[in-house]
Parts: C-alpha cells; structure tokens; sequence
C-alpha cells in the first residue's frame, strides 16, 4: 500500500480514536469508562460508556491527573506516527518524481542534483592468446580454453565521488544486472575471466561481485547501490545473460572526496 493511502487510512483511524473510549481515573484505583468528560466547580460530569447516559462524581474521588496525563500520552503517540506517516510520504513523492526524469532508454543514469547523467556504454573486448577483439552482443566471439573480457585504459571517464553511489538501470530485456570491480592490468581493466568447457562449450564468467541493495521502481527499471562504501577503484554496472557471453558494460571509477 502507497504511503498516501497508509496516511489517509491513518487519518481515519485518528479520527475514531479520538472518538473513543477514555479512563477516567479514580483516587481508590478504579476507573470509569466515559466517552467525554468534563469539570465542573467540585464535580465532574461524565458520559458513562457502560449506562449510556451522563453521570456525575465529587471531583476529590478522581484522579484528574493521571487522566490527562494518559490522554496527553495517547495524543502525543498519535501525533508521532502521524509525523512520520507524513514524512514516508514526502519521500515517496520526491522518489516518484526522480523516476520520472529517467529516460525510458534502456541504459544506466545517475542522478546529479535534478539532472540525470547517462554513463556511456564501454566498448568490452575478448583477449585471448594476445588477441584482441570487439565483443559484439548480437555475435559473440567464439574463444577457446580461458580468456579475458576487458576495458581500453585504466580508468574510466566517469568519476564519482560518493562511497555508496547510487545508479539507475533501465534493462533492454529481462536480464541479470549487477555492479562489479574491475581489475587493473597493464593497460586494461578487466571486466571478467572467461573459460569455455571443452565438452559443453558453455562459456564459463568470473566476476569480482560487488554486494548491492537493488529496489524495483517500475517495469525493467531498477535503482542499485553499494551494501558497503566502495573503496576507490574502478567498477561497472553490467547487464548479462550468463554463459551467453552478451554483457553490456557501463564503467565509473570511485576516488576519494577531497
């Protein structure tokens, strides 16, 4: 249920309690159980819940003290959930206002302030036996024994700032999708280790997995972020089907805040 109809719900339901029942306290340690009560010079009337009619009492046999104070307790209550009832919702509404800056591509954004960034889709190749060669989605290279899928340069263009970033991901079909590290070498960065079984020729992918938090915020489209602070490094957001060698990279390098 949105927040909106929790709240409204809420509403409703303050509204009856504020209508119900009340203890009104006595000095022997009874109570009445009275709809409405009130002081009136040395007695106090009352609207008896039990007989259903007004009743009166000396005002030295009630312990008003203890009364008000139980109401002021069950007002305060009240007025703190409705505080954060309130609060649910105003995030809820500034949430359904970011997505709707996402663009409907598929892709991976971050979200600057009130602008949204696409990160540009990296070009991944396949090294294998000191060869290099685009990998391409649509035809995936066939490769032999074990290989690497890897990045042009040791860093990416994109750079964030954030220890626990978030991203956007809008999927091109339902895909798996994560974020990962990448790993220095030479004047690569590697993506993921690839080995093809000789008998199956399925191809194996070993990743270095970062753990994320992922919430669905519409159809094919996620918001994903570190369970931890990144280290600084280089990492991507990856989409891919596995053993399928057709895995889109989307890369940002995390430094340090100055």
């Amino acid at each position: 249920m949105r927040v909106a109809g929790r709240l409204a719900l809420f509403l409703l339901a303050l509204a009856a309690l504020w209508g119900a029942n009340l203890r009104l306290y006595l000095k022997d340690g009874g109570h009445q159980l009275v709809r409405e009560y009130e002081v009136q010079g040395d007695r106090v009337r009352f609207y008896s819940v039990e007989r259903s009619e007004w009743e009166e009492i000396p005002v030295d046999l009630v312990d008003l003290e203890r009364t008000r104070r139980e109401i002021a307790a069950r007002k305060e209550t009240l007025e703190q959930e409705s505080r954060v009832i309130e609060s649910e919702e105003r995030a809820e509404r500034a949430e359904r206002r970011r997505i709707a800056r996402i663009p409907v591509e598929p892709g991976v954004y971050w979200e600057s302030g009130t602008e949204v960034v696409a990160l540009r889709q990296a070009e991944a190749k396949v090294r294998s036996n000191k060869r290099r060669s685009v990998l391409k989605a649509v035809s995936p290279i066939p490769i032999t024994g074990k290989a690497f899928l890897e990045l042009d340069g040791l860093k990416a263009a994109f750079r964030v700032t954030a220890e626990r970033p978030e991203f956007y991901i809008r999927l091109s079909a339902e895909q798996r999708f994560g974020m990962i590290r990448l790993a220095p070498d030479k004047t690569a960065r590697i993506v993921e280790k690839l080995t093809i079984e000789p008998l199956s020729k399925m191809v194996m992918e070993d990743q270095d997995p970062v753990a994320t938090f992922r919430q669905q915020l519409g159809d094919g489209l996620y918001k994903i972020w570190p369970e931890e602070p990144l280290p600084p490094g280089e990492y991507a957001i990856v989409e891919y089907t596995e053993g399928k060698m057709n895995i889109q990279v989307w890369d940002f390098g995390r430094d340090a805040a100055q």
